[in-house]
């Protein structure tokens, strides 16, 4: 292949450079086409995502057309940025008029958990948490639904709790925390509301797109809906519900094992495991300009693979990470290496080892044993899958897998230990196992919770940021083994967590996405753009941490010198004697 030097005032380049693949969706105003290339290139607003949520006041066709007129004025067809200015304002509206003002309306005023908080600064701050419920709730205006060709927002038919900050729209995975969070809040027709919406998506796409946008139409999130719909039926024991949710979360399982799954030979057997791979060779049109300057001067099937894998990065959740970086085959390099679609993941593969129980679980339920049986039996070949290509005996933890490499990359990441959150093992000396590598990895050295990496690479999924759902997987799934050793680590990282999410919001009085590990309260960092306020899985976590240890919970602001923190200390004395 040629060297491919990008030229920012052809747009013909570019088309030429995504023809192999599918465009992002099919609008020519949001996904693809001249109008975006150059709106986004001009830098008219500091975010990219800003654009690409603006409603039109025309049809499409019609909007279309005046930017071809426009554009003709122009020698070059390069419209000067006052000239976007002014044709924006004509033809598009700012963001938020596809919402209507909404108040759930099943928010109580004293939930029962808050009962459960003994220190008196955290039960007032837990009913702080429990207010930001009303500030987070969208309701999507009827006229989405019946002119949905003037909005990049896909219409559902219920409200929603938005994660906040510039994610305006509901989210995918971020929603599990919510909706664990909205159920202890006794929300639960709010949080019955999320789940048809993710429900009714599924039965249009066959899945759950990432977000509640057009351009988020080609990729999903982490696959959590059967896990939303097993928190609301234990809530509420619903068969009715659980019958009716059942077929429609069998049909995301086929999706992800149909076109999210590959077959991984290791010494000798091969085992069916899934990966994220979202094969749209575009830039990604909410990070548009970040794209298309990351692949400036690459070959162009760099470019096309470049622009797959942080797609496919973004479908991940951990947008973006070190921890997709192969260089060489290893995990080096920048963001330019981000090679996601060429990594096994080992928490997707517990998530998919936990729905398949957890959909077994479920026919077991409804009396349906033989179909039952069929989803433990695919349990277990993942599990089996899962111990094969993932599992280090001698490391005693699970470790994504490097296809190019044909080896595990085992740096430290908190997803590591997933398959002990989704108890996807198959002897319990594994998962005890596991507290040890985490004891020794050197991720607990931290006061305010277990970075996403060790690595600083300047991206928002590794060090110093911590976030709330690797936080409260590490956290449930150590709290689930018998020994005391884990269940202490459990409740000493909770106290960390609760104990920066605290100080932040006394600093603030804002919740954040993400927090640093080195400083009380301070919000984390990195990453394509600023730190987010709201923040609803952030509110989830620490309201389901309230619950199951407020009683021994505190705000106190100095360091809980527990059974995990005494020992670093006294390491630390001997290290300067």
């Amino acid at each position: 292949m040629h060297k491919l030097v990008f030229c920012f005032s052809s747009f013909a380049l570019l088309a030429a450079v995504m023809g192999a693949f599918p465009p992002p969706c099919d609008s020519e105003i949001y996904c693809t086409g001249p109008i975006l290339h150059q709106v986004q290139k001009a830098k008219l607003f500091d975010d990219d995502k800003y654009f690409v949520d603006m409603k039109l006041k025309a049809a499409p066709g019609v909007v279309s057309s005046a930017f071809r007129n426009l554009s003709n004025q122009f020698p070059n067809r390069t419209v000067p940025p006052a000239e976007l200015q002014e044709f924006l304002s004509t033809y598009f509206e700012t963001p938020g008029t596809e919402f209507e003002s909404w108040t759930p309306p099943d928010w109580p005023d004293k939930p029962t958990f808050l009962g459960k908080v003994a220190d008196q600064e955290l039960r007032d701050w837990a009913q702080k948490l429990h207010n930001l419920w009303k500030s987070l709730g969208r309701k999507i205006r009827a006229d989405v639904r019946d002119h949905p060709e003037l909005y990049s927002q896909i219409y559902t038919p219920h409200p929603v709790i938005v994660p906040g900050g510039r994610f305006r729209e509901l989210y995918y995975w971020d929603s599990y925390w919510v909706i664990k969070g909205l159920l202890l809040s006794e929300m639960r027709d709010t949080a019955y509301g999320m789940i048809q919406n993710f429900l009714y998506l599924v039965n249009r796409y066959g899945f759950v797109p990432n977000g509640g946008r057009v351009y988020y139409e080609r990729r999903s999130q982490p696959p959590f809906l059967t896990l939303m719909v097993e928190s609301y039926y234990q809530a509420t024991k619903d068969e009715d519900f659980l019958r009716a949710a059942l077929p429609i979360l069998e049909k995301e399982y086929r999706f992800w094992m149909q076109n999210r799954s590959v077959a991984v030979k290791v010494n000798g057997e091969e085992h069916v495991l899934s990966w994220y791979s979202v094969q749209v060779g575009a830039p990604r049109p909410e990070s548009y300009t970040d794209d298309l300057e990351l692949a400036e001067g690459l070959t162009d099937d760099r470019i096309e693979q470049l622009w797959v894998d942080m797609k496919s990065g973004a479908e991940s959740g951990w947008d973006f990470t070190s921890r997709w970086y192969l260089d060489g085959g290893h995990n080096n390099g920048t963001l330019r290496e981000t090679r996601t679609s060429q990594i096994i993941p080992t928490d997707l593969n517990a998530l998919l080892c936990r729905n398949e129980r957890t959909l077994a679980s479920f026919h077991a339920t409804l009396g349906d044993g033989d179909s039952a049986e069929l989803y433990n039996q695919a349990a277990e070949q993942r599990r089996r899958a899962i111990e094969s290509v993932l599992f280090d005996a001698e490391r005693g933890a699970w470790f994504d897998y490097n296809l190019v490499m044909q080896s595990k990359n085992t740096e430290f990441y908190p997803s590591n230990l997933a398959p002990v959150w989704a108890r996807c093992y198959s002897r319990p000396e594994m998962a005890e196992r596991a507290v040890q590598y985490l004891k020794g990895s050197g991720a607990l050295q931290f006061p305010n919770g277990v970075p996403t990496s060790l690595r600083e690479s300047g991206q928002q999924w590794d060090y110093p940021n911590a976030w709330p759902p690797l936080q409260h997987m590490l956290i449930d799934g150590l709290s689930q083994l018998p020994s005391e050793e884990a269940k202490q680590l459990a409740f000493d990282l909770a106290q960390r967590w609760i104990k920066t999410n605290w100080l932040a919001y006394a600093k603030y009085d804002a919740m954040f996405e993400k927090y640093d590990v080195n400083g009380d309260g301070k919000p984390g960092g990195g990453g394509e753009y600023e730190v987010q306020l709201g923040f609803g899985w952030s509110n989830g976590v620490a309201l389901q941490l309230l619950d199951q240890y407020g009683a021994r919970l505190t705000s106190e602001s100095h360091r809980v010198l527990s059974g995990l923190l005494l020992p670093l200390v006294i390491s630390a004395v001997l290290t300067l004697q």
